[in-house]
């Protein structure tokens, strides 16, 4: 079965990991995971591009080829060039071990150019070759060129909002599929909605304030979405419970409604609403953890910045 390698950022470090590992087991729940720092190793039917495509924090990646003991290559490993006209090699070195990483890539290059009729191009090659150096093993594998992802826009912010790459990794961590449903019942200027429909998900989101409702509709109508909008607080969860998979929302620091009550009591309303049955991802201060009583299966600390720390909980 093919292997897949994720060389992943180390902003949140866990939650990024755990992402690759829900998006693998959300396609191929046989899929076989291994984690070496913060290269992640996916052996399952699903392809790399798959993964990579739906990953947040995902910097490189590609397919592994073989493990290697050394440096030694044999014109074996570079069928993959077959088809392609230029190709780049790159070193990464996760190991503690020191490398003129400039001498090897240079070296290697000069190597294949005996083995294939490919060219060295520095910028947008065909294929990019790479050797992967861990303290514990090291892998041959390569990348081809694909088409870069298009960011949904947003034409309208506001301060405060969720981050999209918060959101995205939320939507993933529930593992939701292409076709699916999920509702952001706080939705704001529409962040949960845009990265859902930028996966293929099809998105429900709420908000009672008129001007937010007015937000998501615009970013929503710049991207040519047609997500489905309702001028209601939480308690509209109700009206469309039958037809969401899933729900991933930013819980508000402050009102929850347009009623008078207390927020923190107006949010235990909400996380007792929640359906059993569904798939929930809520971020909330930390503060509010216990309180709300979820009984997550994870959960994630976010620092912000001084004072703020915030908690995403999957249930």
């Amino acid at each position: 079965m093919p292997e897949s390698f994720f060389i992943l950022s180390k902003d949140y470090s866990e939650l990024a990991v755990d992402e690759i590992i829900s998006i693998a087991k959300t396609y191929d729940r046989f899929s076989k995971i291994k984690i070496i720092s913060n290269l992640v190793i996916v052996q399952s039917k699903i392809n790399w591009e798959k993964i990579s495509k739906r990953a947040t924090f995902v910097k490189i990646s590609g397919q592994i080829l073989r493990k290697m003991s050394g440096l030694f290559l044999d014109e074996e490993n570079f069928e993959v060039l077959k088809n392609a006209h230029t190709f780049v090699c790159r070193i990464i070195n996760l190991s503690s071990n020191q490398f003129n990483i400039p001498e090897l890539e240079s070296s290697m290059g000069d190597m294949i150019s005996k083995f294939s009729q490919a060219k060295v191009s520095l910028e947008n090659p065909d294929i990019t070759i790479y050797l992967i150096f861990t303290n514990k093993e090291n892998f041959f594998g390569f990348s081809r060129k694909t088409k870069p992802f298009v960011r949904p826009k947003k034409v309208r912010k506001f301060p405060h909002e969720l981050d999209w790459k918060l959101s995205r990794a939320m939507i993933n961590l529930i593992g939701l599929r292409e076709g699916q449903t999920v509702c952001d019942p706080f939705c704001g200027t529409g962040t949960t909605l845009l990265e859902a429909e930028s996966m293929g998900i099809h998105a429900i989101g709420l908000d009672f304030d008129e001007k937010m409702y007015q937000i998501s509709k615009e970013n929503l109508d710049a991207n040519g979405y047609k997500s489905k909008l309702m001028k209601d607080d939480f308690s509209g969860l109700n009206k469309i419970i039958e037809e969401i998979d899933g729900i991933v929302t930013d819980l508000p620091y402050g009102r929850a409604s347009k009623a008078s009550e207390n927020p923190e009591e107006l949010l235990k309303k909400f996380v007792s609403m929640l359906p059993r049955k569904k798939k929930v991802a809520v971020m909330c201060k930390k503060e509010f953890k216990e309180k709300l009583n979820m009984n997550p299966t994870k959960k994630y600390e976010i620092y912000r910045h001084k004072g703020l720390t915030r908690t995403i909980l999957i249930k």
